[in-house]
């Protein structure tokens, strides 16, 4: 493949870093909600709901902003997984980060313009937006709403049964993204898929 050849559009790049930076303060001042004392990133508490209300209000429209754009520029194929991916496809991958990474094998997935995510990334990401992001905005929306709307949220259970239900995602986002710190590494050289989310160039 050529060493110029460009994986990720300007727009694809900005798109990933501003959702990445949205998590990470999101988690910071969601764990300031829950731990103030260890947390302190934001001032008092109060601030720090307004703050992590903000914050969750930004991610979302650029989440709606990412979709818009993958699907006018018709670039959602590389998020939708092939029967393969489910089956054959998993088992390579999963062998190779298991196993061949550690043994000097060849990955056996190849990125390029048209393909660029290999088949556990494409079935993590099905879960990751069809699942836990719609759940934790469900969850976080219900919280914002408890004095908007405190009949809704006492039926739903109230804060009892949806603070432990936004943290559980809250959790859950924090495994994905120290799973994908890690795998960032695994390229030809550590930092090459970090610099090719920066550059664009693979």
């Amino acid at each position: 493949m050529n060493n110029q050849e460009q994986l990720y559009s300007l727009h694809e790049r900005v798109w990933h870093w501003l959702q990445a930076a949205a998590i990470i303060v999101l988690l910071l001042t969601g764990f300031q909600l829950h731990y103030p004392d260890k947390f302190p990133v934001a001032g008092d508490m109060a601030r720090a709901v307004h703050f992590h209300s903000l914050i969750g209000i930004a991610l979302l429209a650029n989440a709606f902003l990412g979709l818009f754009y993958h699907m006018t520029a018709e670039k959602y194929h590389h998020f939708i997984p092939k029967m393969d991916d489910f089956t054959t496809g998993a088992i390579r991958q999963f062998r190779y980060y298991f196993h061949g990474i550690f043994k000097g094998e060849p990955h056996p997935f190849e990125a390029d313009h048209r393909h660029k995510l290999n088949p556990l990334q494409k079935l993590t990401y099905l879960m990751l937006l069809n699942v836990l992001f719609p759940y934790q905005i469900a969850t976080g929306l219900l919280l914002w709403g408890a004095n908007r709307w405190p009949h809704v949220f006492a039926k739903v259970g109230g804060l009892a049964v949806i603070g432990p239900a936004h943290a559980l995602g809250a959790y859950l986002f924090l495994a994905f993204l120290i799973v994908h710190l890690y795998l960032t590494t695994t390229g030809k050289r550590p930092l090459s898929l970090v610099k090719a989310m920066i550059a664009g160039n693979e």
